[in-house]
């Protein structure tokens, strides 16, 4: 049964402070940004009797800004704003690229990334390219504004360290002083478009001049119940040359930084040997 308009309460507050402010008198509302994951579950008759707060109004929150040590992107910017943006493409281009496999035309239209995020899906195609780039998600609620490192915010599937009251105001992303030898953006679906990847993953590489590895950033989404920086690979390869020990053995370590899972999507075996295979193309030598 889809959701009645008629028992629902619809809060449109008009800036930010009027946003945290009635946020925090009715902690139960739900936020609204895209809505692209909320009308599934109003069409599904999953949110019977509820508050919602519309944010669409906050036309500041969706802003991208480029400052002096880093780029600012609103929470309410849309997929289709960020893959678009030239500061983007130019500073954050595995961003730009996983903004281009979300959905079809139309939720990357719609959807935010503020809202991915707070739906904290262990499957969203932006997360591994945000852990790569280190960012930062600005938070802000009634007791004042605090940045939250991107892989912190997440405890669990749909779950966060966000506070009742607390919106997500915008990422952060510091700009890049250095340019990597090698990048990846990789989504492994059933099908090219509009499908829940089995694995995503996102990389950057830098080499030394004298081929040895200076650092590694590797990460993986729909592989755990939150995306996963793979620490155990990353540090595998510091300061060794790549050859195909350094790789089978950096391959042999994913399995210690995540924990797929069989589903009606794939199984764990699977989505660990596509994960893999994807390490060792990105790495550049046969494992």
């Amino acid at each position: 049964m889809r959701g009645d308009a008629a028992t629902a309460e619809l809060l449109l507050p008009r800036s930010p402070a009027e946003a945290i402010r009635l946020f925090t008198k009715r902690p139960d509302a739900l936020p609204l940004a895209g809505g692209t994951d909320l009308m599934v579950a109003w069409n599904a008759g999953q949110l019977p009797e509820r508050t919602f707060l519309d944010l669409s109004a906050l036309r500041g929150w969706c802003r991208i800004r480029k400052r002096r040590d880093d780029l600012v992107i609103g929470s309410l910017a849309s997929h289709t704003a960020i893959l678009r943006s030239v500061h983007v493409k130019q500073h954050f281009s595995l961003l730009a690229e996983a903004c281009a496999t979300v959905g079809g035309v139309q939720i990357q239209n719609q959807g935010t990334i503020g809202g991915n995020i707070a739906n904290a899906s262990p499957a969203g195609d932006t997360f591994p390219p945000l852990a790569v780039y280190d960012a930062v998600v600005v938070v802000t609620g009634a007791s004042g504004r605090r940045e939250v490192p991107f892989l912190d915010v997440f405890t669990g599937v749909g779950q966060t360290t966000l506070a009742p009251g607390e919106l997500i105001e915008a990422v952060r992303l510091p700009l890049p002083t250095r340019r990597p030898s090698r990048r990846l953006f990789r989504k492994v679906g059933t099908r090219a478009a509009q499908a829940i990847s089995k694995t995503v993953a996102a990389g950057l590489l830098w080499l030394r001049r004298d081929g040895t590895v200076e650092e590694l950033r590797f990460a993986l989404g729909s592989m755990a119940p939150t995306v996963r920086r793979l620490r155990s690979v990353e540090e595998s390869v510091r300061g060794r040359r790549l050859n195909r020990e350094v790789v089978r053995k950096a391959c042999a370590l994913v399995s210690e930084d995540v924990s797929p899972i069989d589903d009606v999507r794939s199984t764990a075996d699977y989505r660990l040997a596509v994960s893999q295979n994807l390490l060792a193309q990105f790495l550049g030598v046969p494992s």
